[in-house]
């Protein structure tokens, strides 16, 4: 799922700060309290085949719709980032090929880990990973119901060629997806773990991977 968010605050960051040499440890941080994800036993008293796999995807969402995976998700040209998902602080854009626009280059600021930062900002680390970006368009969630989303990453058009059996191990086992679960100090990580949603998306698809009929949009931009 890139599942991917942005945490930069301020140009100075990409314009030489120097950063500890001391990364930040990439241990799984303790999970935020109310955050937790509930496992796909939690779902077996609903009777219906059909209900219960678009009950386990409405859970799904909860990590797919958070700022952690929402924010390199987004619906324009450039990423969001915080949990209020402001757009991003220095400006980044997405590559057009259609247009000739050059995207920004993610790795000037984003390294290959999380790095602390000691000295006296608004935020308290760098989020870094070796294939630090944010989401093709055709992968944009943003200003999308639960539904919608759900459909999208169905569809091999739109998913990164990924059919169910790939799209499960995507969420389950990518180590760019994981850094929602490992994203430094001063981040609210994604609900649950990575191991716990690759449960959820798995019972989801032997379900039969369907999707809720038609709630509301809860991200809207």
């Amino acid at each position: 799922m890139p599942v991917r968010s942005v945490a930069l605050a301020v140009v100075v960051v990409c314009c030489g700060v120097i950063v500890p040499s001391a990364a930040l440890a990439q241990s799984n941080p303790p999970p935020v309290v109310g955050q937790s994800l509930k496992s796909p036993a939690e779902f077996e008293s609903i009777g219906d085949k059909a209900a219960r796999s678009r009950a386990m995807f409405t859970e799904i969402a909860r990590v797919l719709t958070h700022p952690r995976c929402m924010n390199c998700h987004p619906a324009g040209a450039n990423p969001q980032q915080g949990s209020d998902r402001h757009e991003h602080l220095p400006p980044v854009w997405r590559e057009d090929v259609a247009s000739g626009a050059i995207g920004t280059n993610c790795s000037a600021c984003h390294h290959d880990e999380n790095f602390a930062v000691s000295e006296a900002t608004t935020y308290k680390s760098i989020p870094g990973h070796p294939r630090w970006g944010f989401a093709p368009l055709s992968m944009a969630w943003q200003g999308k119901s639960i539904s919608d989303i759900c459909r999208q990453i169905k569809d091999v058009n739109r998913n990164g060629g990924r059919d169910l059996k790939l799209l499960q191990e995507h969420i389950a086992k990518d180590d760019l997806v994981a850094w929602g679960w490992n994203p430094g100090p001063g981040r609210e990580p994604a609900p649950g773990s990575q191991e716990a949603a690759g449960k959820l998306v798995q019972a989801w698809i032997d379900t039969g991977a369907e999707c809720p009929l038609s709630p509301p949009s809860i991200n809207p931009q």
